[in-house]
Parts: C-alpha cells; sequence; structure tokens
C-alpha cells in the first residue's frame, strides 16, 4: 500500500528527541552528498585524462612506420586468405598478392561458401583449399586459418582478409621485421567513404587509441595489453605449428588479440606496426554495419577480464563522452575542454588513418558519447555470432591461459 501524502508529511516533520524533522536530515544530507559526488567524478575523471595523457604520449617515441622491402632471396612466403561468401570483395586482394614478386604461393581457405568465392580464387591463380566441416568448439576464421597453415609450404607465413588491399612491398616489409618480432600484425588505412561511416569509425577508433595508445608502441605492453589488426599478420610456420596458436584460441569471437596474447604470454614478441602506405581495408559498406559489426568486437568482452573492461569503459566515458555531454548542456569544466583540445588533437591525427579523410573525421568528436554507449552495450550483451554462424555462449578461457614455449631465435633466413 503507497503511503498517503498526509502520511509523508507527517514522516517528513517527525522530530527526534532534541533533533530536526527527518526529512530536513533527509534533505541536508542529499545536499552534502552531491558535492562529495561531484569531488569523487572530478577525481576519477581527472585519473582517466592521466592515463590517456600517458598512452597518448608514447605517441612521440612510436616505431617507425613500414617502408616497402624487396623480396628475400630464398625465403617462401604463403599468403593465406581465409573466405567465407567473399566473392564481392577478394577479387583486388588476389590481384595485389598474385603479383607480387616476394609471394610464392596464395592459398585461399574457402570456409563452406554458398557463392563464388573458391571458382572467383581460382581463375586468379590462387591454390584454392575447401575447408572441412566446422568442429565443435571451434570459430569459423580460426578453423579456416589453422587448415591455411597446414598446407601452406612457404617458411613464412602471411594471412590477409579478403577486404585488404596490400601494395607492393607490403610483404617484404612483414617478412623483414620478423627479424626483430615473431608475430607481425600490420596496422592500415581505412576506406570509409561515408560522410556518416567515416565518423562513427573514427570515433571508434579514437576509443581504441585512448584505451591502448598508438600503433607501433616503442616497448612490448604487458601480454593482457597487447592488441593486433587479424585483417594482416605475418609469422613463421615453423613456430606456428609448434605453438598451435590458432587451436589454442579456437573459442574465441576476437581471435586476433586472443592469439596474440595467447603468444605473448609465452614468450612471443608481438609487433604491432604502422603500415598505412602499404595496406588499405574496405572493411564496411555503410555506417550501419560499422556500428553493428566493428562496434560488436571492439571492447575485447573474451580476451579482457572484467576489471580491464570495467576501466577501459570508464576511461571512454569520462574522457571522450562526458566533455561532449557537457559542453552540449553548456556545462563544461575546464578540463572537460582539455579533454575536447586533446580530442580535437587526435582527431587530426587520425586523418592519415583514412585513404581519403573527409569532414567525417573532424565530426567524429561528436559522435563520442553514442560510441560510448555502444561499446557498453556490447560488454553487456556480447554477440556469439558471426556470417551466418552462431556459437554457444559459453565462458571462454582467457587468452594467454595456454604457454606456448618460446619460439627459436635461429636464424632460418
Amino acid at each position: 500500500m503507497r503511503p498517503s501524502a498526509r502520511a509523508l508529511a507527517a514522516l517528513a516533520a517527525a522530530r527526534p528527541a532534541g533533533g530536526r524533522p527527518v526529512g530536513a536530515q533527509v534533505l541536508a544530507a542529499l545536499a552534502a552528498a552531491r558535492p562529495a559526488a561531484a569531488r569523487a567524478l572530478a577525481g576519477a575523471q581527472a585519473l582517466a585524462a592521466l592515463a590517456v595523457a600517458t598512452r597518448l604520449a608514447r605517441g612521440r617515441r612510436r616505431l617507425p612506420p613500414l617502408a616497402p622491402a624487396p623480396p628475400l632471396p630464398g625465403l617462401t612466403v604463403s599468403v593465406v586468405i581465409p573466405a567465407r561468401d567473399e566473392e564481392r570483395r577478394i577479387g583486388p586482394c588476389l590481384e595485389a598478392v598474385m603479383a607480387d614478386p616476394a609471394v610464392t604461393e596464395v592459398v585461399v581457405v574457402d570456409d563452406e561458401s554458398a557463392d563464388g568465392t573458391a571458382a572467383l580464387a581460382a581463375s586468379y591463380g590462387a591454390r584454392v583449399v575447401r575447408g572441412g566441416p566446422l568442429p565443435s568448439g571451434w570459430v569459423g576464421k580460426q578453423w579456416a586459418l589453422d587448415q591455411g597453415l597446414r598446407e601452406a609450404r612457404g617458411e613464412v607465413v602471411v594471412t590477409l582478409d579478403a577486404d585488404a588491399r596490400p601494395r607492393p612491398g607490403l610483404v617484404g616489409a612483414l617478412t623483414a621485421a620478423l627479424d626483430r618480432h615473431d608475430l607481425v600484425s600490420a596496422g592500415p588505412r581505412f576506406v570509409c567513404d561515408g560522410l556518416a561511416e567515416q565518423a562513427l569509425h573514427a570515433s571508434f577508433l579514437a576509443t581504441l587509441v585512448y584505451r591502448f595508445g598508438p600503433i607501433g608502441p616503442p616497448s612490448p605492453p604487458a601480454p593482457r595489453r597487447v592488441v593486433v589488426n587479424g585483417q594482416c599478420l605475418a609469422f613463421r610456420r615453423d613456430r606456428m605449428l609448434r605453438a598451435d596458436g590458432f587451436a589454442r584460441v579456437r573459442g574465441h569471437m576476437t581471435d586476433d588479440v586472443a592469439l596474440a596474447r595467447t603468444l605473448a604470454s609465452g614468450g612471443w614478441s608481438v609487433g604491432f606496426l604502422d603500415a598505412g602506405d602499404l595496406l588499405e581495408v574496405d572493411m564496411h559498406e555503410s555506417a550501419g554495419e560499422v556500428w553493428r559489426e566493428w562496434g560488436r568486437s571492439l571492447p575485447l568482452a573474451d580476451v579482457t577480464s572484467p576489471a580491464w573492461r570495467a576501466a577501459d569503459l570508464a576511461v571512454v566515458w569520462l574522457t571522450a563522452a562526458l566533455p561532449v555531454l557537457r559542453l552540449a548542456a553548456g556545462r563544461p569544466t575546464r578540463l572537460d575542454l582539455a579533454l575536447l583540445a586533446v580530442r580535437a588533437l587526435l582527431t587530426g591525427a587520425l586523418r592519415g588513418s583514412y585513404a581519403r579523410p573527409g569532414p567525417g573525421v573532424a565530426l567524429s568528436i561528436l559522435l563520442d558519447p553514442a560510441t560510448a554507449a555502444r561499446l557498453t552495450y556490447a560488454t553487456l550483451r556480447p554477440v556469439r555470432a558471426w556470417r551466418g554462424r552462431a556459437y554457444p555462449a559459453r565462458p571462454v578461457p582467457p587468452a594467454g591461459g595456454d604457454r606456448p614455449g618460446p619460439p627459436s631465435r635461429s636464424a632460418a633466413r
């Protein structure tokens, strides 16, 4: 039964022995709590801003970007492309790698495509491997890559997604980088032509920089914070076979980061290097696709501990979303204005991440609150479905739980 207005008034006027009315005490407590909550929020925002500033500062000492490199004499390189219903997108990728003198063979793993992917790949001269039925416990991409790895004949394996657009010299640069790293990943330039698509994509990309810093960190991060781009990886075939890397992350939706963190935990040197001059990627066809597909994976939910996920979300909300919301409300603090200035500087830097940067990159700041909301939703409601396949919602062992032995450092070149 709901209390009547008279009963509430009586409660508010009630006086403990020798004290003020109860209602007055409650109101006073609430009034006192507001400044305390505001101070706590300001303190949390300051800590988050410090974390972002520290990460962004690493950009001044980034490793140099990959530069075109010629083929290495006597070195055999296999390019492995996992493909499921990629007939519309795989052509430019195949055309580029088939013409690269550094590539010994191109292996396309046709992952039970329902379209003409296999026939198209064969017409370009690639060796087509018909993927077997998906085993229980595996996610499709890892299964395709594992099959491609075992079919490849080269000493070095470069994996590319079908939407990758490599340029001459990329494969040579990747193989040269394997002198310094055991696993190399290339950061591309993105093809995002629509205004809304580019704005949303750039907003998502900014959250990655806020959480992990720029590409090419000068010193390797802790294994639990390693990130890579699964659209382009390079490694030595025999080392990956010994590590059984793809099988160890077979159940992860965030397969690339899971692989890198697992191998880094076992002593592998992982290099995530800028390759914008050598690689473009046309990931999505619309802003809606960016929202659905990239938004679901960016929280890295199945490879990150709950504490780190909460910390990462707090950084995004406090340093990216909150300043925009307060500015829209006409009540920004001095720290908000400073953070907006930092975000504007980052926007300028992000222009180099796009093949054809337009006004969408600058407008991306306005979408940061929506991006924070999307990451929060994807963290709380992770999706385990991709390309027509649904995977069981089950706990996945954290990446790095299996520890492959440190790779041999014998020069196989």
